[in-house]
């Protein structure tokens, strides 16, 4: 777990909202929309990328257009939570392309995952084949969404970073 914060000041928070809504924009236009050159704007890029603020750049793609448009979204519950259980669950995780989310949760079930796939057809044997054979799992509760209301790559406003 990450315990050495960078030090992060209003440029830096300026350029990682511009990106977080533009990851292809252009230096130029980058260090016109933060308010410094181009030079110490591509200065501070690369060290953002150094110090592993930012991880990387992605197309967002829509899935509904790919048909891919059942989503639900997985309580799991583990036999076994010490670290070792932890980790082998979490590798098996990683490994299953339907599953677009997992987090570890502090609450009455281990684990909570978004799975996305094109039907209740398919998410039935994505279910059956692939979550419930995980290393560890002692049960499941399935929620079906009916809408995706909000889902924002931006992280938004910055101001609390420091």
């Amino acid at each position: 777990m990450q315990t050495d914060w960078p030090e992060l000041d209003g440029y830096d928070r300026k350029i990682l909202e511009v990106l977080s809504e533009d990851g292809r924009i252009s230096i130029a236009d980058l260090a016109r929309r933060i308010g410094l050159s181009k030079s110490p704007t591509q200065t501070r890029l690369r060290r953002l990328e150094h110090d592993g603020v930012i991880t990387g750049y992605r197309a967002l793609i829509d899935p509904i257009r790919l048909g891919l448009d059942h989503v639900a979204f997985v309580e799991v519950r583990l036999h076994d939570t010490r670290e070792a259980a932890l980790a082998a669950f979490n590798a098996a995780v990683a490994k299953i392309g339907e599953i677009e989310q997992v987090h570890l949760i502090a609450g009455k079930f281990d684990y909570l995952m978004k799975i996305r796939t094109r039907s209740m057809t398919e998410y039935r044997i994505v279910l059956a084949e692939k979550i419930s054979t995980l290393p560890h799992v002692a049960g499941t509760s399935t929620y079906v969404a009916m809408q995706a209301v909000k889902e924002d790559a931006a992280l938004g406003p910055l101001g609390n970073v420091t």
